[in-house]
């Protein structure tokens, strides 16, 4: 996938992942060891009711389908961050999450020949609900290369 390849307005499925409670307590133990994360009764008596993943881990799980889907056969070079970052339900194990990508922008450098830079919309969802939403930039090298 190329630059050229990222219109505003289009839409990439990016498949679904299954909420694996293993990884989700691993990732909570090593990165974010808050009570609701890891600890059964503390997160009972927590405003969740019971453990949710990480907004991390959810992150993270976004990041996976969005590379193996886009970027994994690309001319990806990076991203200079993001804008936005919303974890907007909480996740559990068994929860099934699909993955939505919406390209916003696209504009070619100005100062790199060879390069364009998109705005882009991700999201996870379970079912219809949105559980995560992250907008970002991403920078991919042109079909066409360096103009000069």
């Amino acid at each position: 996938m190329h630059f050229e390849d990222l219109r505003p307005g289009d839409r990439f499925d990016l498949g679904s992942v299954e909420v694996d409670e293993e990884e989700m307590l691993a990732f909570a133990r090593r990165f974010d060891p808050q009570p609701f994360h890891l600890d059964s009764d503390a997160a009972a008596r927590s405003t969740f009711g019971g453990i949710i993943a990480s907004g991390w881990f959810t992150a993270s799980l976004f990041m996976r389908l969005y590379v193996d889907r886009v970027l994994a056969d690309s001319t990806s070079q990076g991203s200079p961050g993001l804008s936005e970052l919303r974890w907007l339900a909480p996740v559990r194990a068994g929860d099934l999450l699909s993955g939505r990508l919406t390209v916003l922008e696209s504009a070619r450098s100005a100062t790199r020949p060879g390069r364009g830079t998109v705005v882009l919309r991700g999201e996870l969802l379970r079912g219809e609900e949105p559980v995560l939403r992250t907008t970002f930039r991403g920078l991919f090298g042109l079909r066409s290369g360096p103009v000069g």
